[in-house]
């Protein structure tokens, strides 16, 4: 989800979805209402390894993949840590509020590569704790590195959190610190684990620097936030719809090769057949064939089924 952005947006969007489109207000126990729909009954068919942080909830979703949930904070992340032979790649870095790397450790003694689905704050949180991060080559991905305080206080703001957070978490000094890129990568590229290739896919739309990553032999899409269930957010400056639609078409042409799409956030797995639904639904808006409904200031959603956008209305919206 876009979280480089001002506070106010940051609020509106708790407000009204509060990631996946749950009914918003602080409920009689004093937590946010988001809060009371979890766990999320998805979760219960997936296998959770047990760990000791509770900040992160992890679940292996396929062989050597592990899902790296963050249920207490309402964008509700998803990272992934994919572990080859020689080496693990670790797909997005999360909020920041957990500690990753000590996490990853539990799960893989092989060095970690991370590269992330795109650089908003919620995907980046821990990139400055490890040594080699991939980037891909666009000015935005710069921009990000240089990391932000302001996009992740927003993060802990009131109505964001479910639950404690971590022993030793400075919520003042909270920040999205900057990393460095030890290599730019381009839409075709391949990173090699040691018997698993990763291939990078350019799908530029949410944001300008937004991949996906393919592991082609073992039919795994890792689709970032061009697809996750719950409102796909479109709607900030660095949004462009023309090239969010070509990039929901590149995906759905990939669908007779996947078996597993797994998104970063609420939930980690979604049946192949949601990138034909995606690019049809969102084929319908581009077309003007879908009814809008408001979503608080400035915003609206369009819904098509089980896939929803929330996008800036339409320049002729009432």
């Amino acid at each position: 989800m876009p979280v480089f952005r001002h506070i106010g947006v940051h609020i509106f969007a708790a407000a009204i979805f509060c990631s996946a489109g749950f009914a918003s207000g602080q409920a009689a126990s004093g937590q946010p209402a988001w809060c009371q729909k979890l766990p999320r009954p998805e979760f219960a068919k997936l296998q959770r390894i047990p760990v000791a942080d509770t900040w992160f909830e992890v679940y292996k979703v396929a062989p050597e993949v592990f899902a790296i949930y963050e249920p207490h904070q309402f964008e509700e992340t998803i990272s992934y840590l994919i572990v080859g032979h020689a080496r693990a790649l670790l797909f997005d870095t999360g909020m920041g509020i957990g500690d990753l790397k000590a996490l990853t450790s539990k799960l893989t003694t092989l060095p970690v590569t991370v590269l992330n689905s795109h650089t908003h704050n919620d995907h980046v949180g821990d990139n400055w704790q490890f040594d080699t991060v991939y980037g891909m080559d666009t000015a935005f991905t710069r921009q990000n590195a240089r990391g932000s305080k302001a996009d992740a206080q927003a993060e802990i703001a009131h109505g964001e959190l479910c639950g404690a957070l971590p022993a030793g978490f400075n919520p003042s000094a909270y920040a999205t610190r900057p990393w460095t890129v030890s290599r730019w990568l381009h839409d075709g590229d391949t990173i090699d684990l040691g018997g698993r290739t990763l291939e990078v896919i350019a799908t530029p739309g949410h944001t300008p620097d937004a991949i996906c990553l393919f592991d082609r032999a073992n039919g795994l899409l890792f689709s970032g936030d061009t697809y996750y269930p719950g409102p796909i957010w479109l709607f900030r400056p660095e949004t462009d719809l023309v090239a969010y639609g070509k990039s929901v078409r590149r995906l759905a042409a990939l669908q007779p090769q996947v078996r597993v799409v797994l998104g970063a956030h609420n939930v980690p797995v979604a049946p192949p057949g949601i990138l034909s639904e995606l690019a049809a639904a969102f084929e319908k808006v581009q077309a003007g064939q879908v009814h809008h409904t408001p979503a608080g200031e400035g915003k609206v959603i369009y819904q098509v089924a089980n896939i929803s956008f929330l996008m800036k209305p339409p320049p002729n919206a009432q």
